[in-house]
């Protein structure tokens, strides 16, 4: 089934969902004026059928040639719009069970039915005249607009407010073998920016302005810098730039960066637009770890940053990391921090205790299967912590976590840490509910 067909198919299903909702608005319209009727009528079709009739358009027509924003808005609102409705369906489901069980109540018994229809009037004053027919319950019909109200006011919410809504989160880590010369530095992470999903260009400022008052030693992104392509960075380069710290900013690919999830004219297009964002890092004074180490120094100690490309365990992520590359040379830093966008890589191959479920991958890369045990800590990104869930101190929850055993905050193995920050930015749904855009304050202590 090639595209437009299956967007048809797609679209007669969200208008039998619209047909049955309307159920429900007709319902509650009864006792209004003919006029008032219409134009709610009138105002509930039209929403749909724009939103419908956008939908078609967006898969009849090439997404290059559909601006960006616009494209974002339709699926969004198409989302939030259809998505809300299943609650109210739910809910009519509900009533439509209980006039089934009614009504084949009032077939076994006809002469009793009619005090179970007059008991299920609640307010509803439109019970038909001596017929057999069942009217629908008011207070079903109220707490099915109540249902379909409260995700799409929420998820309105999550946008005009979360998407923006920087939290700081800190954390002390005591590593043993820092040396002094480093105790106490301050390590700024952030992750995730993805700049083509921004839509408020003064609240990112905003965002990297507390990254700024922070006042990091060091600066370290674990990747998806963009969602598909580098020009994505051309009204935010300049902004990201003000990144500065005096050990300098380090940073890593995601698996977003790889521009896989757009269709390219050619295998040389892709190739150059992973090449122009590699050159974006430069331009905005960020150090891209490839698959290397880097040092840093300070009164003659030093400790290694190792920075790989994306190595996703979970799903079809793409592996371009090769960490035994990364790390050669890197042995005696007595403490290692290593970069890798996916926090699935931890298990399968940096403490290795899931190491024995990729036996396939290393038996194809012709390497050894080992574990890393001297990284003492891995930072990561990728999850979003889905970007919406429960993020409290005493209780943590997002659905993610049935994916990703690991999908926000700090994590240990043996002697071994885990961050995963729950990102920058966002994609998709283009804002945040109880999952904030995270700025990672971490500050190493030695024994």
């Amino acid at each position: 089934m090639n595209r437009q067909l299956f967007s048809l198919v797609f679209v007669c299903i969200l208008l039998l969902l619209d047909v049955y909702i309307f159920q429900l608005i007709k319902t509650l319209t009864l006792s209004s004026t003919e006029t008032t009727r219409r134009t709610i009528h009138f105002i509930y079709w039209g929403i749909n059928f724009l939103t419908l009739g956008g939908i078609i358009f967006y898969n009849f027509f090439p997404a290059d040639q559909i601006p960006y924003t616009f494209r974002q808005f339709l699926l969004t609102w198409a989302f939030m719009l259809y998505f809300s409705k299943l609650f109210g369906a739910l809910v009519l489901l509900l009533d439509d069970f209980i006039r089934l069980c009614i009504w084949i109540y009032q077939k076994i018994t006809p002469n009793e039915v009619s005090q179970v229809v007059e008991n299920g009037k609640q307010t509803l004053e439109e019970i038909e005249d001596d017929t057999n027919k069942i009217p629908r319950l008011e207070f079903l019909m109220k707490a099915g607009v109540v249902a379909m109200a409260t995700p799409l006011v929420t998820m309105s919410w999550g946008i005009v407010s979360g998407a923006h809504d920087y939290t700081v989160r800190k954390k002390t880590l005591v590593l043993p073998n820092l040396p002094k010369a480093f105790d106490g530095i301050k390590i700024v992470q952030i992750s995730d920016v993805h700049s083509g999903s921004f839509f408020n260009k003064k609240a990112v400022e905003g965002g990297v302005d507390l990254i700024l008052k922070q006042k990091p030693d060091v600066i370290l992104f674990t990747g998806d810098l963009v969602n598909n392509m580098a020009k994505e960075m051309k009204d935010y380069q300049d902004i990201f730039s003000k990144l500065k710290a005096p050990m300098g900013v380090y940073s890593t690919l995601g698996n977003h960066d790889y521009g896989d999830y757009v269709r390219w004219e050619s295998v040389a297009a892709k190739r150059k637009n992973l090449e122009d964002l590699k050159q974006t890092h430069g331009r905005m004074g960020w150090k891209l770890l490839m698959n290397e180490h880097h040092f840093l120094e300070t009164n003659n100690e030093k400790i290694a940053l190792i920075g790989i490309e994306n190595w996703g365990a979970k799903g079809n992520f793409a592996r371009h990391g090769d960490l035994e590359k990364a790390y050669q040379g890197s042995q005696d830093a007595p403490v290692k921090i290593l970069l890798s966008h996916d926090p699935s890589h931890w298990d399968a191959q940096v403490n290795g205790s899931k190491a024995h479920l990729y036996k396939e991958y290393y038996d194809k890369m012709n390497i050894q299967k080992r574990a890393f045990k001297d990284i003492d800590l891995m930072l990561a990104g990728h999850t979003h912590g889905m970007q919406f869930g429960v993020d409290t101190e005493v209780f943590r929850w997002s659905p993610v976590k049935y994916m990703y055993e690991q999908w926000a905050d700090l994590y240990k193995h043996e002697n071994q840490y885990l961050y995963v920050n729950r990102g920058f930015g966002y994609i998709g749904y283009p804002g945040r509910i109880g999952i904030l855009p995270e700025i990672t304050v971490l500050e190493l202590k030695s024994a």
